[in-house]
């Protein structure tokens, strides 16, 4: 049995790329919910009554499973892979993780490959950002071109990179959607949230991330111990709102972290 591609797993992003790709019966899939499979058969794909038909002679493999899933999945269906199969690991899951998975693919002779997806599926859908590291990073990208993803780069060589990426961003991405929470919150208790998204707006900039790090961590270094103290106040703002300032409270050690360990610097020199 032969087929294009191989998916472990028929969630959002499993079924989005098949309808995308129009890959049609030339891909297998198998989810371990039984009411993914009339998924599958909406998206024309070939459903597999267990992961060993799925993966029977498969060359390119995309695992889709949940984060809590993605090790247990590899070391679970590595013994069925054919020899030299790729493994492309898709879920959003730590470096250590990948490495722990990439071991026992590797054991039971397939490749593996660290992916990072860097946007939702939907609306991206074959334009997602795909970064790739891995010994066999090359060859998965040609086979995820193959397949009409669009938007891949090899990022290294080594299983983890890819991730580190990933996860490293995510403390920025998810960092600023918690932080849009913990401000609304408090502007809507307020009665103030137009005022405070104009002002906002006001003060934006369009500024390259390498120029913005660089800025704010100079400025924390310099003004640290004063914004922390600032932020003690908007903390206690957000509590008189009824808002726990979780946020807020991670800013304040991280402003006064970074001005204490600047101070020593200077002291040490």
């Amino acid at each position: 049995m032969t087929s294009r591609v191989s998916l472990i797993g028929f969630g959002e992003a499993g079924s989005t790329f098949a309808l995308a790709g129009k890959w049609g019966a030339d891909a297998r899939a198998y989810d371990l919910l039984e009411q993914r499979k009339s998924v599958m058969v909406q998206a024309g794909t070939s459903v597999c009554a267990n992961a060993a038909e799925a993966l029977d002679g498969a060359r390119t493999v995309l695992s889709l499973v949940t984060a809590d899933q993605a090790l247990p999945a590899a070391q679970a269906y590595a013994p069925l892979l054919a020899p030299g199969a790729i493994w492309c690991d898709m879920n959003s899951v730590a470096p250590e993780t990948k490495r722990a998975a990439a071991e026992a693919v590797e054991q039971a002779g397939g490749r593996y490959v660290d992916v990072a997806v860097l946007a939702p599926v939907d609306p991206a859908r074959m334009a997602v950002p795909l970064l790739l590291s891995g010994a066999a990073a090359e060859e998965a990208a040609a086979a995820l071109a193959s397949l009409g993803f669009s938007n891949v780069r090899v990022v290294g060589s080594e299983v983890g990179q890819a991730s580190a990426i990933k996860m490293i961003r995510s403390v920025m991405v998810k960092g600023i959607e918690a932080l849009t929470d913990e401000m609304m919150a408090a502007a809507n208790a307020a009665g103030v949230s137009e005022q405070v998204l104009a002002s906002l707006d006001a003060s934006e900039k369009r500024v390259s991330w390498h120029d913005r790090a660089s800025y704010n961590l100079e400025r924390m270094q310099v003004h640290g111990l004063r914004r922390a103290a600032e932020m003690e106040e908007s903390a206690r703002t957000l509590r008189s709102l009824g808002v726990d300032p979780v946020m807020t409270e991670g800013t304040i050690r991280r402003q006064r972290d970074a001005a204490s360990a600047d101070s020593k610097t200077k002291d040490a020199a």
